[in-house]
């Protein structure tokens, strides 16, 4: 499986790269693992939904 930094999938996402920490460390990216201090996220993986804000119906 060929993995992507952080920095990498904030550019991709247009996020910014803290952003992508949070999802790592909450959990909300699949797949994502941490090997010692670098989190690497899969890269084929999708945005997780940003749960701050409502979504209209």
């Amino acid at each position: 499986m060929d993995y992507i930094t952080t920095k990498e999938a904030a550019s991709k996402w247009a996020i910014s790269d803290r952003m992508v920490l949070y999802h790592c460390t909450s959990g909300r990216i699949h797949g994502a693992v941490k090997i010692r201090n670098t989190w690497l996220i899969p890269k084929d993986a999708t945005i997780p939904q940003d749960k701050r804000f409502r979504r209209k119906k």
